[in-house]
């Protein structure tokens, strides 16, 4: 059975059904967007979006002094860039435990997740350095899953200003096929 087909036209997803039975909704394509429970920030990312990857595009600090001063950068052997799952995410929110994470996360609470290896599905809310005290942690924690977490975006952000360099490129240089460049040598005799 078909369900349909996702397009993106003009920066904006559109859905073609393959068949009048299947209806898709477009918000389940929304964008999720985490809740930075520490920082008290809300940032879009893309489905399927590596965790550290967008805490550090932001700015949100997810390491401690140890891994600051050296981390793996993102291969799931420090283990210094903790991050615990506040409030229970739906299904699906973010991507099972590595066999990295299982090995080194046996002595933390069932929460915690390496941000490396966590690739984020839907909406969720984390704590970054779970492992650094928060004061009022826990009024901190209840007022953010007090709020709901904003729906993402349903279009892809687009860029503007930004030129497609290959065609000036190629524009530049001379072309060689076989036939320019027989014509080229009868115009030198």
């Amino acid at each position: 059975m078909l369900i349909g087909a996702l397009f993106l036209a003009g920066g904006q997803f559109t859905e073609r059904n393959c068949s009048p039975e299947n209806e898709l909704s477009l918000e389940t394509f929304a964008m999720p967007v985490i809740r930075f429970v520490r920082e008290g920030r809300d940032v879009e990312c893309y489905p399927r979006e590596n965790l550290r990857e967008v805490a550090l595009r932001e700015g949100i600090e997810i390491y401690g002094l140890k891994g600051k001063l050296g981390n793996c950068g993102g291969c799931g052997q420090c283990i210094t860039c903790f991050v615990d799952v506040v409030d229970t995410p739906p299904a699906g929110s973010l991507t099972e435990r590595t066999v990295a994470e299982e090995q080194k996360l046996l002595r933390r609470p069932p929460t915690w997740r390496l941000a490396c290896q966590v690739l984020v599905e839907k909406s969720v809310m984390v704590l970054t350095r779970p492992q650094v005290g928060l004061s009022q942690k826990d009024a901190v924690v209840a007022e953010a899953c007090s709020r709901a977490l904003p729906e993402g975006p349903t279009a892809w952000p687009v860029e503007h200003g930004v030129s497609d360099s290959t065609d000036e490129d190629e524009d530049d240089q001379p072309s060689t096929t076989g036939d320019e460049g027989s014509s080229a040598g009868s115009r030198q005799r």
